[in-house]
């Protein structure tokens, strides 16, 4: 029945009720009723269910998604949770990539007919220069430009001469862009030949918005015909249309694909780690000395790290003084390698699970890395797994990093202990090739957690992390549109299933099922985890049978990748 036709019958109640309807005169000794009232607030209380009943069945996608998340999302350990799966989100079924290009997102302008030859130089290490990489093919798209083959970073701290042949598939890259953007190796020779002066640099402010290249930039291509732009990282908006945003992960999780000598020696690196192991973490440890420097934060060295931190500090006039308590308070302080190992194992990892640890120089060498050992034993590098033939890749230090990267984007579950460039990359990154488990430590909780460490028992530190942890484990709903950078986290590319609650029924009760009742493999796996833990592997053994440096952090750094 219609809200109209209620209020109509309630209206025609009313009425019939009211004593000038025909009803008897009330008798002397009763108070006459105020029907009147009666009615009135009937009306009323009518009204209010109308606009509530209108507002939630507008609304109803938004409340049953609420009530679901309330219900089923962020099950962490608690009184009245249930305890999270620590290797792989329950709820990454609900979600699927979704770049595809739309129906109206025109095809690339041809070269002869482009605005122009946009030339890119970009900035910093791997990661950065990818991110430099993957904004230059949208603004090319946003100028009507054809892009030229962007050009790496020789001078950067990392020193580094590879080409972007030398580390990313050239033809692949073209080709599969081909119908977004036109992109060629170099600027024409007869266009060079052609030019009155050299191309005209310039250097766009960081963020720009579309706007700024159609107003400030666009008007220096038509004139000048090719144009560069130097420093290219994070010079484009993080707010883009949906279509441009689409376009950034086209490039940067298909387009982007590295070197098959690369790719290569990456997966055999994963091979090599699941033939120990089913699954395996990848920790990506940024604690090299530079780094510490910068960041100026203390961690425990005494004397002798303040001295030497502060030497290798002097080396940027422009820093500024820091208080090293406060930076650790304000989360800006990467953790320690022990203390990424005791959130792990406070987390619900065991002293059996297999690391593959990306790292560079590591201040204070085995000495600081032996906690992390301890806790896990089962502890490998690239260069305890690849031996040999790791010596091509030794000089170049973004090589290196993009076999770590491949490591540590196929791992079940990948950690990291600071908020650099590569943790930004590969979180989002796994969130679209379906949401696997990355833990990013909550700096600025776990702080005071790990400073109170020995005024606590085990279970109580145990506890305490889990629920510093909250938000930080990789997990679907923890990505909100407009939250953060969108290579971190890149919602217009991630699109939700149609929601369907005896699906969430069907999986829960599954998941409790399996958790309640080990399998056949699991029972297998359990009987041989003390033969597996105690495997070791040698150097070379798998040699016949297959016959450092990723180093990123905020992009102001000028250390950073």
């Amino acid at each position: 029945m219609g809200v109209a036709k209620l209020w109509r019958y309630n209206f025609v109640f009313c009425f019939w009720l009211s004593p000038s309807y025909g009803a008897a005169a009330p008798s002397s000794s009763r108070r006459p009723i105020r029907w009147t009232a009666i009615c009135g607030f009937m009306l009323f209380a009518l009204g209010l269910i109308s606009l509530f009943t209108g507002h939630v069945a507008s609304n109803l996608e938004w409340y049953s998604q609420r009530l679901v998340k309330r219900a089923w999302f962020y099950k962490l350990d608690g009184s009245h949770r249930a305890s999270i799966d620590i290797w792989k989100s329950r709820y990454s079924s609900f979600y699927y990539r979704c770049s595809e290009r739309g129906p109206h997102f025109s095809s690339a302008e041809r070269e002869r007919s482009s605005n122009g030859y946009l030339l890119i130089a970009t900035s910093g290490g791997l990661n950065q220069q990818r991110t430099g990489i993957t904004d230059a093919v949208v603004v090319a798209r946003i100028l009507n430009a054809t892009l030229v083959v962007p050009e790496l970073d020789h001078h950067s701290f990392w020193k580094d001469e590879s080409d972007f042949s030398n580390i990313f598939d050239v033809g692949w890259f073209t080709s599969y862009l081909a119908k977004d953007v036109t992109i060629v190796k170099r600027v024409p020779e007869k266009v060079m030949m052609s030019m009155e002066k050299p191309p005209y640099t310039m250097r766009v402010p960081r963020k720009s918005e579309p706007e700024y290249y159609l107003e400030q930039v666009l008007p220096v291509l038509l004139r000048r015909r090719v144009l560069q732009l130097t420093k290219f990282d994070y010079r484009l908006s993080s707010d883009l249309d949906e279509e441009l945003q689409k376009l950034r992960c086209r490039v940067n999780y298909h387009a982007l694909r590295f070197t098959k000598p690369i790719r290569n020696l990456g997966l055999k690196l994963v091979l090599r780690m699941q033939m120990m192991e089913k699954r395996f973490i990848a920790v990506h440890l940024r604690f090299e000395p530079d780094m510490l420097a910068f960041s100026g934060c203390y961690y425990g060295g005494g004397d002798k790290e303040r001295y030497e931190l502060g030497e290798i500090r002097k080396r940027w006039a422009t820093l500024p003084e820091l208080s090293p308590d406060e930076e650790r308070t304000r989360g800006k302080c990467p953790l320690t390698p022990h203390e990424v190992g005791l959130m792990l194992r406070a987390l619900g990892f065991k002293n059996d699970t297999y690391l593959y640890v990306a790292s560079g120089e590591i201040y204070g060498g085995e000495k600081t890395l032996q906690p992390l050992r301890e806790l896990f034993p089962n502890f490998y590098t690239k260069e305890m797994l690849a031996g040999e033939e790791l010596q091509p890749f030794l000089p170049y230090s973004s090589r290196l990093a993009a076999i770590d990267y491949i490591v540590c984007d196929e791992s079940d579950v990948f950690v990291t202990n600071n908020n650099g460039n590569m943790a930004k990359i590969l979180a989002g990154r796994r969130r679209y090739m379906g949401h696997k488990r990355t833990i990013r430590p909550n700096a600025k909780r776990l702080s005071a957690l790990f400073m109170a460490r020995d005024k606590m028992d085990w279970a109580t530190f145990s506890r305490k992390v889990k629920s510093c942890q909250r938000g930080f484990m990789g997990e679907p709903e923890e990505m909100r549109p407009g939250r953060g950078e969108f290579h971190e986290f890149p919602s217009s590319c991630i699109c939700k299933k149609p929601f369907n609650f005896s699906n969430v029924i069907s999986k829960e009760n599954k998941y409790q099922f399996s958790r309640r009742i080990p399998t056949v493999l699991e029972s297998r796996y359990s009987s041989n985890l003390e033969q597996k833990s105690s495997r070791k592997f040698r150097k070379g053994s798998l040699k016949d049978r297959y016959g450092s440096v990723i180093e990123e952090i905020d992009p102001d750094n000028p250390l950073s990748d």
